[in-house]
């Protein structure tokens, strides 16, 4: 995107844009949910000439007034965007200046494409950042629910997909709060850091115009503005960082997806996804196959892809603007959809799902969960824990043969493989006892999960503030 308009190519060119290379150079037909940041930044930015004295305040006032007509046709659905007009910009100023006359022609006094298209984005951007950062916190709202409802559910623990030990339903859930937690920080940090504003760097090196940068910077909401002309233009940080954020968020959703699908199988069947979230089968009817859960995890790839396709334009680009940049909108765009519309329908589906507690209860009865339990009581009774573990490992191979859980054996048994075992190894391997003991800051027992759900409630409390500014 260069800084000539459709009038400064007549000028400087013999011939017209081939009409191949205009189709193939326009970003008009997928940039359009940017036009109300551009007019915003348009509408700082002739305020700012008019109080510097650059254009005359009756331009200015006119100038605006033409843009909000502007906005008034966009919202409407009777503004015309062609590709000729390259981009929105160029469509707006043009539409502008169609409706206020040779005053409009003013308003691109000391700014360039390269500076405006940067920051009408940014402004975008960090709008979308506010929306995903809502679209968590309502996830999040849901696992908290969803943990308390069921605190007393005991499910399996995995590592390796096989049983490792007891563990509360509610911990399972609430992991995924903190995952989610990382990804609203990591957003919040990346909308902190778009807080330079890059309006009046204009085509790479600045205006000779006495532009008043701060004032802008600080009416479109921006905490100041950008350092360094040359980065102001070429750079694309945050849409590359946006890319990496969401497709971090993507990957926590696509874990949650994929042991919704596992433990909604007839195999395990720990949970149960509502109708409305299910599809069946065109052949087999007895099937409901979670395709919502599967269709996150498998867009999980064009998440990754986005990303990479964003580090792969900006890899080599020399200083400062080059039409490679305007590449950087669509997967960016699809990016913030995709993620947006994946938040809004995990939320729900979340919400709906049905819990199976007593088959839970049973799987974890199953695959000597308490077999580390009954190890850590070895080790209690002085026994050193590698040598207690290769003794519970034989009873487990003892257990396996004769079809035997560690809790079904009698004292006879026990003894066999160490006189330090007593009859209170009976309660002291129950499930609901193993599941107590783990009383570690950040543990599975009860009270350490209902510590977790306070703390939890408490950062939704606080953190939301952010998103009211």
């Amino acid at each position: 995107m260069s800084n000539q308009d459709s009038k400064s190519r007549s000028g400087r060119f013999d011939l017209p844009a081939n009409e191949l290379v205009e189709n193939f150079n326009a970003t008009i037909p997928f940039e359009q949910r940017v036009c109300p940041f551009d007019i915003q930044d348009s509408q700082a930015h002739a305020t700012m000439l008019a109080r510097q004295g650059i254009i005359s305040r009756e331009d200015a006032e006119a100038i605006c007034a033409g843009l909000d007509k502007v906005a008034e046709e966009i919202r409407a659905g009777k503004f015309v965007f062609s590709v000729k007009d390259e981009d929105i910009h160029m469509a707006i100023e043009k539409r502008m200046t169609e409706i206020v006359g040779p005053a409009g022609g003013r308003l691109h006094t000391g700014r360039s494409r390269n500076d405006q298209t940067t920051t009408s984005t940014k402004m975008y951007l960090r709008h979308a950042i506010r929306e995903v950062q809502k679209g968590i916190r309502a996830l999040q709202a849901e696992f908290i629910t969803i943990a308390r409802a069921n605190m007393s559910v005991i499910m399996p623990g995995y590592t390796h997909m096989q049983t490792g030990q007891p563990i509360l339903f509610s911990h399972w859930m609430m992991a995924f709060f903190w995952m989610m937690e990382r990804d609203f920080t990591r957003f919040g940090d990346l909308y902190r850091r778009m807080g330079r504003c890059p309006l009046g760097a204009a085509a790479l090196a600045g205006t000779d115009f006495p532009i008043d940068r701060e004032y802008t910077a600080q009416r479109l909401g921006f905490d100041g503005p950008t350092e360094n002309s040359i980065d102001s233009v070429s750079d694309r940080d945050h849409m590359v960082e946006f890319n990496a954020a969401a497709a971090m968020c993507y990957m926590h959703l696509s874990r949650l997806a994929e042991e919704l699908v596992t433990f909604s199988t007839q195999e395990f069947k720990f949970v149960e996804l509502s109708d409305d979230f299910c599809t069946g089968s065109s052949i087999m009817p007895q099937k409901k196959n979670p395709d919502i859960a599967e269709k996150i995890r498998g867009k999980t790839g064009r998440m990754y892809g986005n990303l990479m396709a964003m580090l792969t334009i900006m890899k080599g680009i020399p200083l400062a603007y080059n039409t490679d940049l305007s590449e950087d909108k669509e997967q960016v765009f699809d990016s913030i959809d995709t993620l947006l519309d994946s938040l809004a329908i995990m939320t729900p589906m979340i919400a709906k799902m049905r819990v199976n507690a007593p088959k839970m209860r049973a799987s974890a009865d199953l695959g000597y969960a308490n077999a580390t339990d009954l190890a850590d009581y070895l080790a209690k009774k002085g026994i050193p824990f590698r040598e207690a573990h290769h003794i519970v490992g034989a009873m487990v191979n003892y257990g396996i043969k004769h079809g035997k859980r560690l809790d079904d054996f009698t004292m006879e048994e026990y003894r066999s493989f160490s006189d330090r075992i007593e009859e209170d190894i009976r309660e002291e391997i129950n499930l609901e006892t193993c599941v107590r003991a783990r009383r570690s800051f950040g543990g599975t027992a009860p009270e350490r999960v209902a510590e977790q759900l306070g703390r939890a409630e408490a950062v939704l409390a606080r953190e939301d503030e952010e998103l009211k500014r």
